[in-house]
């Protein structure tokens, strides 16, 4: 069986068209139609790009477009590369000190709570926080002594 490049160079050399005219019409740049033409299908971008030039070429050259796709298909999909090892392994003590700082640096954060947020009453005068009886009878032996 001839190859997918070959099948649409001869098909588009039937109908006496150029790479620059199809180029033209599926706005596919030339130099990707000769790499689908000359079967460089590692010098192509993504499967799904290729199927779409694909489809584009087989309506400017008047071809089935379903058999176009059926012929790339048929083609053996390339190895999927194996996956990258990890850049490091995390250090087991690396974690315990980590875990430590937090613990340290929640205990600081809630101390500032405690300053910023303590209550103002006991900044004030023992004269002022008495009760409404004890205050006026303060000012009455004041008032008394003058």
């Amino acid at each position: 069986m001839e190859s997918l490049g070959s099948y649409l160079k001869r098909e588009r050399e039937l109908r006496q068209i150029s790479v620059a005219e199809v180029a033209q019409s599926t706005r596919i740049p030339a130099r990707i139609l000769e790499d689908l033409e000359n079967d460089r299908m590692e010098a192509l971008p993504a499967d799904v790009f290729v199927r779409g030039y694909l489809r584009a070429y087989a309506r400017a050259v008047s071809l089935d477009e379903g058999d176009v796709l059926a012929r790339h298909q048929s083609k053996p999909e390339p190895e999927a590369p194996a996956p990258l090892p990890a850049v490091y392994a995390a250090e087991p003590g690396r974690r315990f000190g980590i875990a430590i700082a937090l613990v340290i640096l929640l205990i600081l954060f809630t101390l500032a709570l405690s300053v910023v947020l303590r209550p103002r009453h006991r900044d004030a005068p023992v004269e002022l926080s008495r009760t409404g009886g004890q205050a006026t009878s303060l000012l009455v032996e004041r008032n008394e002594r003058a």
